[in-house]
């Protein structure tokens, strides 16, 4: 296989030893920035991180690298032990690994479909577990999450889409490598990990950039996803949702009204993650070319969900814009107490659009809503 160059920016010494994890890049030290180029056997499509003086990167093989921040040397190659069975085809993965807060481990995945605890010292592997029983069409594609000893990871679909897979939330024990809990989203009354041709609904995947996006106070599990049909019952195409921290619970979500308009065009809503503002805003961007800001009652402090039920389906349709005059002030106590609502920007390419400003909903006033079937 080629060997492939790793474009790397040192800052001297100032990112590798003898500054503050707090300093980074400085306008001190920019001027000091030095292309290092490192020859590597494959492809990275996702995110190096940084630890203890180390870059640590998967390929899309599935190959773990620690590459020494300061020479370039690669100090340990981690190989997954069937690599050569896929390498080279339409398997692969596009996850950024995730450290431990130990400093002494990391988490990498594969295009078996397998979650591997690493040595940061060595590569050594401590666990390896499989959080899909067929990754001939089932991907992890994003990055990897850590939080209160839980590994969190999703998983999509291949180009193509090619049938059947599930887009599905695990949660793996750090500690043993324990497949904890497993939530589909599609025939989500069925949890723990499924033989993907059992289920009758194939589709909506997890596939955002983010990946699964962490309530850092509740440990709530927020995720976008892809195309695939939704019921509002136990299949969630085209959605954002909210989850438990463990996985075993829905506890909000939202689906545009014109999901079946979306899957039929490829505008998957779930194409990026969903991104948490705080004052119960989140939003939620899409291929559709639009962005949407919505109104989660519950959050942060993660005791509610849409329409105050937990897991009651919810689905709306978009709202009028109001465009926003003034900095944002944050949102008063009747609007964490109303009913959701969504605004949606449509960023086109309009140089019109291009000069306005974010959009708000009012705190204690109401927006029309589009109902169920209208067009907007």
């Amino acid at each position: 296989m080629a060997r492939l160059a790793l474009v790397l920016l040192v800052a001297g010494c100032a990112l590798c030893g003898t500054a503050t994890a707090q300093e980074g890049i400085t306008a001190a030290n920019v001027r000091s920035l030095v292309r290092q180029q490192v020859a590597i056997d494959g492809t990275v499509d996702a995110a190096a991180i940084y630890l203890r003086g180390v870059f640590f990167v998967t390929t899309t093989y599935g190959k773990t690298l620690a590459i020494d921040a300061a020479s370039g040397a690669i100090r340990w190659e981690y190989t997954p032990s069937e690599y050569s069975s896929w390498a080279g085809s339409y398997r692969m993965t596009t996850a950024t690994p995730v450290a431990d807060p130990d400093r002494a481990h990391l988490y990498a995945a594969s295009p078996d479909g397998r979650v591997q605890k690493l040595a940061v010292r060595d590569g050594r592997v401590v666990w390896s577990t499989a959080i899909t029983s067929l990754p001939r069409r089932e991907k992890i594609a994003s990055p990897l999450k850590y939080f209160r000893g839980h590994v969190i990871a999703t998983t999509g679909g291949y180009i193509g889409d090619a049938s059947p897979y599930q887009g599905h939330v695990a949660v793996v024990d750090g500690a043993s490598g324990k497949l904890l809990h497993v939530w589909n989203s599609l025939c989500s009354d069925r949890p723990g990990l499924l033989d993907p041709a059992s289920c009758s609904a194939s589709g909506s995947a997890i596939w955002g950039r983010a990946g699964a996006v962490i309530d850092s106070t509740t440990g709530s599990i927020f995720v976008a996803t892809g195309n695939g049909p939704w019921d509002g019952r136990s299949d969630w195409g085209d959605a954002v949702l909210e989850l438990d921290s463990s996985a075993t619970q829905l506890l909000g979500n939202y689906t545009p009204v014109n999901t079946a308009e979306l899957e039929a065009s490829d505008a998957d809503l779930g194409s990026t993650s969903p991104v948490l503002l705080g004052g119960n805003l989140i939003v939620q961007g899409g291929k559709d070319g639009s962005i949407k800001l919505l109104d989660w009652p519950g959050h942060p402090i993660g005791r509610g969900s849409l329409h105050g039920a937990r897991g009651a389906a919810r689905r709306d349709g978009d709202v009028a814009l109001r465009r926003r005059q003034r900095r944002h002030r944050g949102l008063d106590a009747r609007r964490r107490r109303a009913a959701p609502t969504v605004a949606q920007r449509e960023l086109r390419h309009e140089p019109r659009c291009r000069r306005r400003s974010l959009v708000r909903v009012r705190p204690g006033r109401r927006t029309p809503r589009v109902r169920p079937g209208d067009r907007a």
